[in-house]
């Protein structure tokens, strides 16, 4: 039997589809950035772009993406990253996930896919949820979802929300709610997945690796409204 949950998000999937099937054939698709040019560099940390599978490509739709492993300066060449980043290097440093998915429009039966669905596809399981509020340097908050995810020895935390005209939104159904709205008000569908995973080293302190994805997450959040409009 399906879960009250899976009829709630196919309610607002359908609210959408009518409302936006009324009120016109086109969004209103502010201009951005494509993520191709997203900085290389975020502090000190350097990135490598990693290909996404054609597989998934498919699944994930007709969007623009951003899929970078960023590693702290090391003594010694990089070590070469991985999707999903679970050890750190031989020095000690340790490398960081970074994933947006943008859709400039929902409208056309695109939209985002939940990390609660594609993590599990991919072997991972969650040990435990909750939420974390980020301060960025400019002073504004952002409510974050934060989660512990575990595929066999290898743990990792686990930093991601919706971000949608100048929102940060951690809750999915929220994010179906606020799209049926501002369809509705703006004309606009638009919005992105940021997702951060950080590797929890072996007999590391969750709270360590908790406060690498945040340091992380508070210096990109101001850097994304060039790449996904307010």
């Amino acid at each position: 039997m399906r879960s009250p949950r899976y009829w709630t998000v196919v309610l607002l999937l359908v609210l959408a589809a009518g409302m936006l099937a009324r009120r016109g054939d086109k969004d209103r698709t502010p201009s951005s950035t494509p993520l191709a040019s997203f900085p290389v560099l975020i502090g000190n940390m350097s990135s490598v772009d990693m290909p996404i599978d054609p597989e998934a490509l498919a699944i994930l739709g007709q969007g623009d993406f951003l899929n970078r492993v960023f590693t702290p300066p090391q003594k010694d060449e990089f070590e070469k990253p991985r999707e999903i980043a679970t050890e750190a290097s031989a020095d000690g440093a340790t490398p960081i996930g970074l994933f947006i998915a943008y859709f400039a429009t929902q409208r056309t039966g695109q939209s985002i896919h939940s990390p609660q669905n594609c993590l599990p596809g991919s072997g991972w399981s969650f040990e435990s949820s909750g939420t974390a509020e980020i301060t960025d340097p400019t002073g504004k908050k952002s409510q974050v979802a934060d989660y512990v995810i575990v595929n066999g020895d290898h743990r990792a935390e686990v930093l991601y929300w919706y971000q949608s005209h100048g929102r940060a939104i951690a809750s999915d159904y929220k994010a179906k709610l606020y799209m049926v709205a501002d369809s509705i008000r703006y004309s606009r569908s638009d919005a992105a997945l940021v997702r951060i995973v950080v590797p929890i080293q072996h007999g590391e302190d969750r709270g360590a690796a908790h406060q690498r994805a945040v340091s992380f997450a508070q210096r990109l959040i101001p850097m994304l409204p060039a790449y996904i409009p307010n």
